[in-house]
């Protein structure tokens, strides 16, 4: 949603001083200011729900440049794995400063506060006024635009509500979950958008309809099902950077790898166990497509050991076999191709297909590429780039249905259900996904 973003200006005004903000989101680059929604007059009188450089929280308020609300959190948001509610309850006509502004995240309210600046009672926002109401972007200066994916998106005219309303812990792992269906009084500029396709269509009771500028691309992960993605934030043992802004390009969630200079990438789901499927698009062959071992170190940063890696080389036509390379693979070298991997981790086996057909048969578990993967680990897919003066790159379909933002051109069957792909799905396996690994 890098270059993509909703608009809508209300023809008459609603309820400026009361409204409420619930939408999730996935977040694909880090460390950059990013509009999550904007209801602006100008540059210098708007109310913006910003995503800072740091990567707190913001809503800030001002009219005319002078500043009336200021409320950021000291939490930073930076798992690019996850999908995140937030709630914005907003009720300036409250005698108590502190319950003007209320932000919630997955249902928690974020009392620790960077900046606490909660505006004059009965101050009038720009919210539900007749001026332009922006998604995914900074309308007044055409930057600043978001960049990850966004799902149920609300605007509630008149009505300051609860976390509760759109989403409740789950009695069994206590995790926050969506209500895909609240039931709320929307009011005169309210809208519901993003709820299951890629349109401004309103579907509360209004017809508040949204215009889309630029690419808005469906994807099958959400809130109730996230992805395996390309994790900015790995790097290799080595210490080459993997994931540095640009690299991994963020367009539909981080699935396109692009790297000039020796590093890998590596997927933000390992498994010890079950059976996956996902594909690659190599558009250059200098890189190593495959799977690796990881390993948590300290934080965020992921590294991975040579020694673990298996995949395939098309450039050299290599099979590497626990970080050691054999010639004589199974294809030649030409790119655009699209590579299928099929990992059995319980068993310790990986095949490796192209353009719809595999050196074996995963659903039988015969004819492994790899046949005896190391015990012990959690496996992850990986692309590694093995030159320092190409440019390597490859899209990933772990199960969105595209590449990169091309849909699949035919998908073929999956029996489990999960995940949309251009080949065929072996029996037994699924997407490498939270779904999948429930399955």
């Amino acid at each position: 949603m890098a270059s993509t973003y909703l608009t809508r200006t209300p023809s008459s005004g609603g309820n400026r001083k009361t409204f409420t903000i619930s939408t999730w989101f996935k977040r694909s680059n880090l460390s950059s200011v990013q509009q999550l929604v904007q209801a602006a007059t100008d540059g210098s009188t708007r109310t913006n729900v910003i995503l800072r450089s740091e990567d707190s929280i913001q809503l800030y308020s001002e009219n005319g440049g002078i500043q009336k609300i200021n409320v950021r959190t000291n939490r930073v948001f930076r798992d690019t794995n996850a999908w995140f509610h937030l709630v914005l309850a907003v009720d300036t006509t409250q005698a108590t400063a502190s319950d003007r502004v209320k932000i919630y995240i997955n249902g928690t309210q974020e009392t620790s506060l960077h900046t606490a600046v909660y505006g004059d009672q009965n101050y009038d926002t720009q919210f539900n006024h007749t001026v332009a109401q922006t998604i995914g972007r900074r309308d007044a200066y055409s930057d600043q635009y978001f960049d990850g994916l966004i799902s149920h998106f609300h605007l509630v005219d008149g009505s300051a509500l609860a976390p509760t309303v759109f989403g409740s812990t789950d009695s069994t792992t206590g995790e926050w979950k969506i209500n895909t269906s609240p039931s709320y009084t929307v009011g005169t500029n309210g809208f519901f958008v993003l709820k299951d396709t890629n349109s401004g269509t309103d579907q509360s009771a209004n017809t508040n309809n949204l215009t889309v500028n630029g690419t808005l691309t469906k994807t099958e992960d959400n809130p109730s099902n996230v992805f395996c993605t390309l994790n900015p934030l790995s790097q290799d043992i080595s210490g080459y950077a993997s994931g540095n802004a640009g690299v991994i390009d963020t367009q539909n969630g981080n699935t396109f790898g692009n790297k000039v200079t020796h590093g890998a990438y590596l997927g933000t789901i390992g498994v010890s166990s079950g059976k996956y499927y996902w594909e690659v698009k190599v558009g250059d062959t200098n890189q190593l497509i495959g799977i690796v071992a990881m390993r948590p170190t300290g934080g965020v940063t992921y590294l991975y050991d040579d020694a673990t890696a298996n995949g395939y080389y098309p450039y050299g036509n290599d099979v590497y076999t626990n970080g050691s390379s054999a010639s004589g693979g199974p294809y030649d070298n030409t790119s655009n191709k699209i590579y299928s991997f099929a990992l059995d981790a319980g068993n310790n086996k990986l095949w490796v297909g192209r353009d719809g057909s595999f050196t074996g048969d995963p659903a039988n578990g015969t004819g492994a590429t790899w046949a005896s993967l190391p015990t012990g680990h959690d496996w992850t897919p990986l692309m590694h780039s093995m030159a320092t003066s190409q440019n390597n790159y490859a899209y990933f379909n772990f199960g969105n249905g595209y590449f990169g933002t091309t849909a699949v051109s035919s998908a073929g069957t999956n029996a489990s259900g999960n995940g949309i792909f251009e080949y065929d799905v072996p029996t037994g396996y699924t997407a490498l996904s939270t779904k999948g690994l429930n399955l």
